[in-house]
């Protein structure tokens, strides 16, 4: 009797397992366009976006500090490694996105900043991602409503070095500073006179 009703349980326990909805994986996606505070306050209003870190990408600098990589010569950019649902929202529409939010026509800069440190940029993490970001700037080369090349990069990610702490979650942390930093610099008029209203939305 105590064995059948062990072998019961166990069917139970066996059938709630199967029963409960398979949790979705996290997946990363990392993406340079400019200061990265702007590109973490774009892609955080995103269905599907879990987390953004701040950080730096595609150097030669082990763990560079902010002063490095903004005076230029360690090769990095500033970058946004995203963590999110792919059950909520595709990597081929995280790229999609990043079009509007960017100026891809520029080579090392990014509307009011200048220099290597603030070109744009996608950073794949395998094969497929490549592919995604490849058909995805093909696709853009087609539709888009003005006449200049794309020039954003699309290459493999190296090592992603996170910003220092002040940097995360710059607009949440100081909104004044960061609304009169995004304004001054022209983002969002420059996204407007790129894009029209396909331009990503920035209220």
């Amino acid at each position: 009797m105590n064995s059948l009703k062990c072998r019961f349980l166990l069917l139970i326990m066996v059938g709630a397992a199967f029963a409960l909805p398979a949790r979705a994986a996290t997946e990363s996606a990392i993406f340079a366009g400019g200061c990265f505070w702007c590109v973490e306050s774009d892609f955080d209003k995103l269905d599907g976006v879990i987390s953004t870190t701040s950080g730096y990408i595609g150097g030669h600098v082990d763990d560079p500090s902010y002063k490095q990589v903004s005076r230029g010569g360690t090769g990095h950019t500033e970058a946004v490694k995203i963590a999110y649902d792919p059950d909520k929202i595709s990597y081929r529409e995280l790229v999609d996105y990043l079009w509007h939010t960017i100026d891809p026509t520029v080579k090392d800069r990014q509307f009011c900043d200048h220099g290597d440190q603030y070109r744009t940029g996608i950073f794949y993490l395998n094969q497929d991602q490549r592919r995604a970001a490849e058909a995805s700037k093909q696709a853009v080369q087609q539709t888009k409503p003005f006449e200049a090349p794309i020039v954003t990069e699309i290459t493999a990610a190296g090592e992603f070095y996170p910003a220092e702490e002040y940097h995360q979650d710059y607009y949440q942390k100081n909104p004044v500073r960061y609304k009169f930093y995004r304004w001054n610099c022209g983002r969002d008029q420059r996204l407007e006179q790129l894009w029209g209203d396909k331009a990503a939305s920035h209220s």
